[in-house]
């Protein structure tokens, strides 16, 4: 009788472990996945980034006494290039503070095509035009790697709080994922006057 309580208590012990170590593991490998949406995120911002010299450089030479504009431009990718965030340790304020910054770049490229919408010669010349293009499928691309990003983030997440999942999760200090979240005002259709 005591052999085979023994090897009961073997045999749960094991499926106690195993269960732990499996749970470990996909646990460690969602937060990879998290990471490597993050990585996808920053890339896409960073493809964004390295066009807008570019873009400045072609509209300063039509409209060069726009130069608070180009200037706004300038210093806001200035900000966001500045702020890292640490794709494994992320807090909630890096995230926000990142978060922030890139939504500053948006705004100021927005002023920057109003600009440029007021100097027809700038509108057809065929460097603007391609900087333009790449500037739109750019915004694109950022727009699916959030996406993405917070579909990574939502599955990571559900491990996390599911049960018996969030046990391993929290003995081992995996901890939830921000979500990228619309910027105040985001729900109001920007005005373009010409």
């Amino acid at each position: 009788m005591k052999k085979g309580t023994l090897l009961i208590v073997g045999a749960v012990v094991a499926l106690i472990v195993g269960y732990t170590v499996v749970t470990y593991n996909a646990l460690a490998t969602a937060t990879q996945d998290v990471a490597g949406a993050w990585a996808n995120v920053e890339t896409a911002y960073q493809r964004r980034a390295d066009l807008i010299p570019n873009l400045v450089n072609t509209v300063k030479g039509y409209a060069a006494h726009e130069s608070q504009t180009l200037q706004g431009v300038v210093e806001a990718r200035a900000a966001a290039t500045s702020v890292v965030v640490d794709g494994d340790n992320m807090t909630a304020e890096q995230f926000a503070q990142y978060s922030e910054a890139q939504s500053q770049v948006t705004s100021a490229l927005g002023r920057l095509i109003a600009v440029a919408e007021n100097y027809p010669d700038l509108k057809a010349n065929q460097n603007f035009l391609e900087l333009q293009a790449q500037l739109e499928g750019t915004e694109n691309r950022i727009s699916v790697e959030r996406q993405r990003y917070n579909d990574v983030v939502k599955s990571y997440n559900k491990r996390i709080v599911g049960f018996p999942s969030n046990l391993v999760a929290s003995m081992f200090g995996f901890s939830k994922k921000e979500f990228f979240a619309s910027q105040q005002g985001a729900d109001v259709a920007p005005k373009v006057e010409f």
